[in-house]
């Protein structure tokens, strides 16, 4: 079952009845959980097998679920020193190599949050609205310390809170289920409601566009007190008429880009590597993706663009950046990461234990 993007909290339903079911949305990787007796399976959104870079989740699963169940939920890591939600942690668990996966299993260990009750026993729960299924997981997990129950509310206050204060977790908002819903695999039938900011970014480059015409993406940089540039993310999903109007308007910034640019080291080193037929610069590559190159063409300084994003994560943007307007009024140097409202830190295991 998916969510659609709301642009707010859904009020109340008018009468006595409530509408929907909240719940935090968890910054994490979805899993559906098969247990069968002895045997447990951990499979993703798309059922891919996930059991075998979370070994550390089977144990304490056997122990919270019962002998026969399908329960639906997310695998999570937290941080150990700030406690919120580490999703940087959380990817690098997907990993090829056994001998890496039982080391991080020891280092970040991943906690499971479950939020559905799909089957139990020989009965299958899709059918039973969203209400009945819910009183039906809280009596059959039973939750510990690496297996949790979701938070949920019927009070939108409650929920307005939980959006207000669970950013600081890592959480990504707030998720309004149908209370009389049933469970709808692929189908769109929940609400979402993600944080939105907006930033000032300077724009070091661009990058083609996968299918070779015009701007596919900006690069953008945040400078820190010392007066240093990173990278920060990339501004996207264009038209296909303004990838070419980028084009047109960024292309004469590329000449004599290099000159006094912060990225000016890494901008000669992958060119060199080109030269060389080499793969690209180690801070331009992707280590999820070894063959796709991620280099970028410079551009002269000077260009500001305001983005909208959701969430500041490692230094880096999480999840999609949208470009909302250039900001001729603003010097690259002034776009520092002091401008952005980071959210008061809230420890993981806070939000799971505030039951409703």
């Amino acid at each position: 079952m998916l969510a659609k993007l709301a642009r707010s909290i859904p009020p109340a339903a008018t009468g006595d009845e409530p509408a929907f079911l909240f719940e935090p949305k968890w910054d994490g990787f979805r899993c559906i959980v098969f247990r069968d007796g002895p045997r447990i399976e951990l499979m993703s959104r798309k059922l891919r097998p996930l059991g075998r870079y979370f070994p550390e989740l089977l144990q304490p699963l056997a122990a919270a679920l019962p002998d026969r169940c399908v329960v639906d939920g997310e695998i999570v890591v937290a941080d150990p020193a700030r406690g919120g939600l580490d999703f940087d942690a959380l990817l690098q668990r997907i990993h090829p190599a056994e001998t890496r996966v039982r080391r991080l299993a020891e280092e970040t260990p991943a906690s499971y949050v479950a939020f559905d009750l799909l089957a139990l026993d020989d009965t299958s729960l899709l059918e039973l609205p969203m209400r009945h299924r819910r009183a039906a997981l809280v009596a059959a997990v039973d939750p510990g310390d690496v297996v949790h129950l979701t938070p949920a509310s019927t009070d939108r206050d409650v929920a307005v809170e939980w959006f207000e204060q669970f950013e600081g977790a890592g959480l990504d908002g707030v998720i309004a289920k149908p209370i009389d819903g049933i469970y709808a695999p692929g189908k769109r039938a929940l609400l979402k409601v993600k944080h939105q900011r907006t930033a000032d970014c300077a724009v070091a480059g661009y990058r083609i566009h996968k299918d070779g015409k015009g701007v596919g993406s900006l690069l953008l940089g945040l400078f820190d007190a010392g007066g240093e540039m990173h990278s920060v993310g990339v501004a996207a999903s264009f038209s296909v008429t303004r990838r070419a109007e980028l084009l047109a308007e960024l292309e004469p910034r590329t000449h004599d880009a290099l000159d006094g640019h912060p990225w000016r080291g890494w901008a000669e080193w992958q060119d060199q590597q080109r030269d060389a037929d080499a793969p690209t610069s180690p801070s331009a590559g992707s280590r999820w993706n070894t063959g796709k190159d991620l280099s970028f063409v410079p551009i002269r300084m000077g260009l500001v663009a305001e983005v909208s994003f959701g969430q500041l994560e490692n230094r880096r943007f999480r999840h999609g950046v949208s470009f909302l307007r250039w900001r001729p009024d603003r010097s690259p140097e002034s776009c520092r990461y002091d401008q952005l409202d980071v959210a008061d830190p809230v420890s993981f295991l806070d939000v799971v234990t505030r039951q409703m």
